[in-house]
């Protein structure tokens, strides 16, 4: 499709010479981040763009590994926000339940305080 990207960041360095449990975000390891971007410009152009995207999502599944950058998300269910922050995401309900019990900050990626 003439307007969808594919990007691949690199995660090295300093983010791999912490343990994955000492933050937020566990990708701790060296490794590739896989953007993949769709963008069209009419209502027409949607349906065979999201067919196209999903159907390349689904070829790059078995080169990639099973996690998810959070900086990535859009509307996600709750399923994907917990597996974009791994075995820190109990420690973040913890957290957010003793800070933000009424859940004011609830407009980007969830962490649900219950």
């Amino acid at each position: 499709m003439p307007s969808t990207i594919l990007a691949l960041q690199q995660l090295h360095g300093a983010a791999g010479r912490m343990p994955p449990a000492a933050t937020a975000f566990p990708h701790r390891s060296d490794r590739f981040d896989c953007l993949l971007l769709s963008q069209w410009s009419s209502a027409a152009e949607a349906e065979p763009n999201i067919a196209w995207t999903r159907e390349l999502y689904r070829d790059l599944q078995p080169l990639v590994d099973d996690a998810v950058y959070v900086n990535n998300l859009g509307e996600e269910p709750d399923a994907v926000v917990r597996a974009a922050y791994g075995g820190s995401y109990d420690r973040l309900c913890a957290i957010k339940r003793t800070y933000d019990p009424e859940n004011i900050f609830r407009s980007t990626h969830n962490i649900s305080p219950r």
